[in-house]
């Protein structure tokens, strides 16, 4: 019999005053203090820093909703509640990058995150894939969130203070994200040898598409160092070792598979469970969008 955390859940719907820029259009320190304010930044500095907060934004919005859809049918009660709440911390962080993006390009927050059509997303596209069981929901929380948590330590390090301090804030809330997919898979990896199988191929279809997390957003070469300090390449050595560590503990194969099989959706290349998916998200704003709620 296929224990429950294995089985396959039914679908649930559930400013200040600008600094001047430097010569590559990035903005200055005054003081300890830099703005997020459109005045602050040449204007291809500034539209890819909100095209990068907007990708930020979708990850977060995406993996959320999918993690909502847990609600009511994980194995257990607390399991239950902690995900439930993850998803919605996941989509609150959203909003907050949604705003900041909104700052720098103007638009309403909640038209940029349930207007636009599929291709204009630029989640990655790990993020936008069915629940499957409980098994790979599992993996890809640790892998989604160990890469969010490396993202967000290269935010926080940035001089880019409100910024900064966004991703400070929200990386204290992601560290218990974090611990609920480790403990999640070290459990299912260590009990049974079928479960341990049952992980294993979790990890051989969502590792692909993970890799996709470090696929640049188009643009992102105008962001300077003090914007995004530590390079995609360093997130992503970081993000391996860290992973890798833990799949070595628990008896878990790294799998062969080249970094491109997960790329495409950072310029809008998407799988049609994204369409699926947004057509549920944003059925009910679109009933009426320009209605506040």
């Amino acid at each position: 019999m296929t224990p429950r955390c294995l089985s396959t859940p039914p679908t649930r719907v559930i400013a200040s005053a600008a600094p001047t820029a430097n010569s590559n259009g990035s903005p200055v320190p005054n003081g300890n203090e830099m703005s997020l304010s459109a005045a602050a930044f040449k204007p291809q500095v500034r539209d890819a820093l909100a095209a990068y907060l907007i990708a930020v934004a979708d990850d977060e919005l995406i993996i959320g909703h999918r993690h909502s859809e847990w609600t009511g049918f994980a194995p257990d009660i607390e399991s239950d509640v902690a995900l439930s709440s993850i998803a919605q911390e996941e989509i609150g962080h959203a909003r907050l990058f949604y705003e900041r993006a909104c700052d720098l390009i103007g638009g309403d927050p909640d038209h940029v995150a349930f207007g636009r059509a599929s291709a204009e997303f630029r989640n990655a596209v790990l993020t936008e894939r069915p629940n499957g069981d409980w098994g790979y929901s599992m993996v890809r929380l640790f892998l989604y969130d160990r890469a969010d948590h490396v993202r967000l330590d290269a935010l926080a390090s940035g001089a880019l203070r409100p910024l900064a301090d966004l991703a400070s804030t929200v990386r204290r809330e992601e560290k218990y994200h974090l611990m609920f997919g480790e403990q999640w898979l070290r459990r299912l990896a260590s009990a049974t040898e079928a479960s341990r199988g049952r992980m294993q191929q979790a990890l051989d279809r969502a590792w692909p598409e993970a890799l996709g997390m470090f696929e640049p957003v188009p643009g992102q070469e105008e962001l300077g160092a003090d914007v995004v300090p530590v390079a995609l390449a360093e997130q992503l050595f970081q993000w391996r070792q860290g992973v890798i560590a833990v799949l070595e503990s628990v008896g878990l194969r790294l799998p062969a598979a080249k970094s491109v099989e997960g790329m495409g959706g950072r310029i809008g290349r998407h799988s049609d469970d994204l369409g699926t998916l947004l057509d549920e998200m944003t059925s009910v704003w679109r009933s009426d969008p320009q209605a506040k709620w």
